[in-house]
């Protein structure tokens, strides 16, 4: 076959990172889809396999700020827009969402991102008569933009409503600002390491914070990291850390992780000399769990199975429940969290939870220490879901916990003891209550 005359013409440096950054949007805001499971496992975007690191890195940032800042870049096009957004062509959608993010908050020139948001509209068949309206609008914010969003600095448009309101009214108008103002910076990453933090702080050109996680501002792929081949660390927020350090003493006990994916406290379960069964629901997930404990050269035993059904006759020295939750406490991490989840989700969670924290309380050898933790800032999940238990177990009783960097041993007793902690991670400063608390039964 003779060769074409002409070379098929190439795709603008960047674009497909915007596509996928698109498709992505659009997976979150219309099909109800997270951004884990587009990101990771089987059934991610395809494409990402085709992005450079860089690239992928891009994307993943782009998305990111767009979901943290989507309530200010809907204010702000409802200003430029008397008719308001194209309903009629997602794709359009996306592309203003895309250009504004980048103008207004990310090292793009503005040239760039006009020009890479126009060519997204006129790739999409729907889309391509907004090619026009999107160039216009976007050149416009790139004038006009940041003085409007000074304007609306000291509001709450970035968290929903129905979210704002709740905080305010469990912990004060000026708590529920300081949590949203941290929801819109982007989280540095914490890694929990098996030795020696302050060397592994000094490499990763970060610091140990005072509970032994290392926390780093660096970027990137995190497999591309020193340490992660050989299985020096892993990925683990601080406040996700402090559970696990709770139990006290581990050393030769038998521990349950009922919750047990991806394997951040299985890890720290293990590493404490503990014997550890951990389990989830999901299959997926424990795979992933077995990955993660293989590159760290742990074992654990496993299991795929639904805890509040799981376990009849087993029994341990330590429970740790890390119920599924609303998650509203990683919203700065996750911020699709936000835009995912309803207040009427809470309810149903609830249940959840009381189901696992009977069977966790089943589970306990006299002696033994219960650990219950959400990353949910509602009362429902956390405060309450303790009282619960205590109110339908009357031998159960609160022990004070205190979270430390290393792990201090507790005496053993005729008691069984649980404890419940408050994985706030998105917030500036510990909110009251993030302590956490034990909860004891009286042993057979």
């Amino acid at each position: 076959m003779p060769a074409p005359r002409f070379a098929p013409a190439q795709e603008a440096p960047g674009l497909a990172a915007r596509r996928i950054a698109a498709d992505i949007l659009d997976g979150v805001l219309q099909k109800r889809r997270t951004l884990d499971d587009q990101l990771e496992g089987p059934a991610a975007h395809p494409g990402l396999k085709t992005l450079s690191d860089r690239d992928r890195a891009l994307m993943r940032r782009l998305v990111a700020t767009i979901l943290r800042r989507r309530g200010t870049l809907q204010h702000l096009l409802a200003r430029m827009l008397e008719r308001g957004v194209p309903t009629d062509a997602p794709r359009a959608q996306s592309a203003l969402l895309i250009g504004a993010a980048q103008i207004l908050w990310m090292d793009v020139p503005d040239h760039a991102a006009v020009d890479l948001s126009v060519r997204l509209v006129q790739s999409d068949r729907r889309a391509a008569k907004y090619a026009g309206l999107v160039n216009a609008v976007l050149r416009r914010i790139a004038r006009e933009g940041k003085p409007l969003i000074d304007e609306v600095a000291d509001q709450t448009l970035d968290v929903p409503a129905w979210l704002f309101g709740r905080w305010s009214a469990h912990y004060g108008e000026d708590a529920a600002r300081a949590i949203a103002q941290a929801i819109s910076h982007e989280p540095s990453l914490d890694l929990t390491v098996k030795s020696d933090p302050d060397h592994w702080a000094t490499r990763m050109h970060g610091e140990t914070l005072p509970t032994g996680s290392v926390r780093t501002l660096l970027q990137g792929s995190v497999k591309m990291l020193p340490g992660f081949t050989d299985g020096q660390w892993w990925v683990q927020d601080a406040a996700a850390a402090l559970p696990v350090r709770l139990f006290g003493d581990l050393n030769g006990r038998a521990a349950a992780d009922l919750c047990a994916a991806p394997g951040g406290k299985t890890a720290q379960l293990v590493q404490a000399g503990a014997r550890v069964t951990a389990l989830d629901r999901s299959p997926a997930r424990v795979a992933r769990l077995r990955e993660n404990l293989t590159r760290l050269g742990f074992e654990a035993e496993t299991a795929v199975a639904d805890a509040s059904e799981w376990g009849e006759g087993a029994t341990f020295d330590a429970v740790l429940v890390d119920a599924p939750c609303a998650s509203t406490g990683t919203i700065r991490r996750h911020p699709d969290v936000a835009w995912l989840k309803q207040e009427s989700d809470i309810g149903a969670l609830t249940a959840v939870q009381q189901r696992l924290l009977q069977k966790a309380a089943s589970l306990l050898r006299p002696g033994g220490t219960l650990v219950y933790c959400t990353c949910s800032l509602e009362p429902e999940e956390g405060e309450h879901a303790v009282a619960a238990l205590l109110q339908s177990d009357q031998a159960m009783r609160r022990h004070p916990g205190r979270p430390s960097r290393g792990s201090p041993g507790s005496p053993r007793s005729s008691r069984r003891r649980g404890i419940c902690a408050r994985c706030r991670a998105i917030c500036p400063t510990p909110i009251r209550g993030s302590q956490g608390s034990t909860v004891s039964t009286r042993g057979a």
